[in-house]
């Protein structure tokens, strides 16, 4: 239900007016002073006022500046006399929503009551998804202690404030467009758009088209007018993700764009100009790329301006658990288990894989263990469905003569890494090569597998 607080120095007036507004479903407040009004609408969580503009002590105009000074989006109704429309002018240079001239109906005043609570509801409905997205992509979503991401939280909190363009690397799934939404969000282009463009999903004449948009008949199929997303982007920020993979003619177009901010739509003519932060992301190598003649030097130096590594999650393993527990309880909220949890033994598994698809992979593996894991505990086999056909049998290792078998202060992991290596080569050599096969004697995944592999130079060539 509404809540409605009406003001008036007349008693009469408030009411009829309650009564009024009572019998179209909305909850009522009444003051019958601006000293009052401001008193409850402090103490109340109003949709709406509607105040009459001249009244002893404290009159519609510095009620409405007061209300202001807390809550600048609820919308306040001035009521005046006939000939009070230039006080009625400078309440709504104050903020006002709209005034009503007396004698009005009470069909103009109903419907300028929906219009402005409507109006204030799609404000708080805005305010919360902002507040929603500074949460979930400003600092507190990219998850880590690990003195690498350390210094990337340092990296984001300079650059962000700034208009430099950003060039983010890393493998797939490192979370580049998480660390770009948090530049966004931390800058002061966080109220204009933040719009994302995946530069390897198209080809190049569409991509073109999706980037600056193109005229009605520029092409077979446009239809209509179609805006780009560097003009869907203007006054915020345009992602650029793949960029790496941007053929070389639209490189050039793109360099004049990023050089001029102006650009002209396919088979149009007319130059658009747009105020666009540009942050770009790419898994490639693009310095190699520049030598290779992949990539413009130019258009690279262009982008290049702040540079943000994202490691792999290999190299911040110890960042693993804090990552699970972040994900163990966004998943505990979406599949409401709220007693989710994960054994000791599933994450000391999680902290040994390779992760080659990165945080990305971690986050699927955690949510799939979450879904398939029988009660509220995450068990090694959920995790990795081949822990399931290995049985905890340690008889066979009770019976190793290890004082024949291993020299005297040999270091564990010397020792480990040494069996672990000469399994690998008989596993390979069992399944006459054929890794998957390996994998399944072996009892892990066929990525564990191949990680290992690079790990001890087994791979053939």
């Amino acid at each position: 239900m509404n809540t409605i607080l009406v003001v008036d120095d007349e008693p009469n007036y408030l009411v009829v007016l309650s009564e009024l507004l009572k019998e179209e479903g909305y909850e009522v407040f009444t003051a019958q002073s601006g000293e009052e009004g401001l008193k409850t609408a402090r103490e109340n969580d109003l949709d709406l006022i509607i105040t009459d503009m001249r009244m002893p002590g404290m009159d519609g105009l510095q009620l409405l500046k007061s209300v202001k000074s807390f809550n600048q989006h609820l919308p306040v109704i001035m009521v005046t006399a006939f000939g009070e429309v230039e006080k009625a002018v400078v309440a709504m240079k104050a903020g006002a929503y709209n005034y009503l001239a007396k004698p009005f109906s009470n069909d103009e005043l109903l419907v300028n009551i929906r219009k402005a609570i409507e109006h204030y509801s799609l404000l708080r409905e805005n305010l919360r998804l902002r507040d929603e997205a500074r949460i979930r992509y400003g600092f507190a979503s990219i998850v880590g202690k690990n003195v690498l991401m350390q210094e990337i939280y340092n990296l984001i909190e300079k650059v962000a404030p700034t208009p430099a363009s950003v060039l983010i690397t890393g493998e797939s799934g490192t979370g580049k467009e998480l660390v770009a939404r948090a530049i966004h969000i931390n800058s002061p282009r966080e109220n204009g758009p933040f719009i994302s463009v995946n530069c390897a999903a198209l080809p190049e004449t569409l991509l073109e088209s999706e980037l600056f948009g193109h005229e009605k008949g520029a092409f077979t199929g446009a239809a209509s007018l179609r805006k780009g997303r560097f003009e869907l982007a203007d006054t915020g920020t345009l992602f650029l993700d793949e960029i790496g993979d941007i053929p070389l003619p639209l490189q050039a177009k793109l360099l004049r764009v990023l050089q001029e901010r102006s650009f002209e739509r396919v088979g149009g003519n007319r130059t658009i100009n747009v105020d666009v932060r540009i942050i770009t992301a790419t898994n490639k190598e693009l310095k190699e790329e520049v030598e290779k003649g992949r990539f413009r030097e130019d258009f690279f130096y262009r982008l290049n301006v702040v540079h943000i590594h994202l490691p792999p999650l290999r190299e911040r393993a110890d960042d693993i658990p804090m990552l699970t527990e972040h994900f163990i309880t966004k998943f505990a909220k979406v599949l409401n288990k709220p007693n989710l949890q994960v054994s000791m033994e599933a994450l000391r598994l999680l902290v040994s894989l390779p992760w080659e698809g990165n945080v990305r992979e971690l986050e699927n593996t955690i949510e799939r263990s979450a879904i398939l894991c029988s009660g509220d505990v995450i068990a090694p086999e959920d995790v990795s469905p081949e822990m399931s056909s290995i049985k905890e049998d340690k008889q066979w290792s009770a019976d190793i003569d290890i004082k024949k078998l291993i020299p005297a202060n040999l270091p564990l992991p010397q020792v480990l890494s040494g069996v672990e290596e000469q399994m690998l080569k008989r596993a390979l050599e069992d399944a006459n090569n054929v890794q998957a096969h390996a994998a399944e004697n072996l009892g892990i995944t066929k990525s564990l597998l191949q990680y290992k592999l690079k790990k001890y130079n087994l791979l053939k060539k």
